[in-house]
């Protein structure tokens, strides 16, 4: 099993996620940890962008054996577990660099 990172609530991580009709592509998603839910081998985290305007979530099991890495960023400092409230605040809230 793949070593997986220390992940919390307001981390930017980048995950490559490979796509399974083409063994060989990595797709690279990068976005800010919105929540974790802990379920043993079924852990999940959700992570929000901002693309084209619009906000996308998605939900990543991180110990998928299509998930070839997982990489954090940086970290924001946040003071809530969840992150729900970034879906109803200004977009540039859940941009970055």
């Amino acid at each position: 099993m793949r070593p997986v990172p220390e992940l919390r609530t307001g981390d930017i991580v980048e995950i490559k996620l490979e796509v399974p009709e083409n063994r060989r592509r990595l797709s690279i998603h990068k976005g800010i940890v919105m929540s974790r839910q802990n379920a043993g081998i079924h852990t999940t985290i959700r992570i929000r962008r901002i693309i084209a305007g619009i906000g996308v979530e998605i939900v990543f099991p991180i110990y998928s054996p299509n998930i070839k890495e997982i990489k954090v960023v940086s970290h924001r400092k946040v003071r809530r577990a969840r992150l729900y409230y970034l879906r109803d605040k200004l977009p540039r809230l859940s941009t970055f660099k």
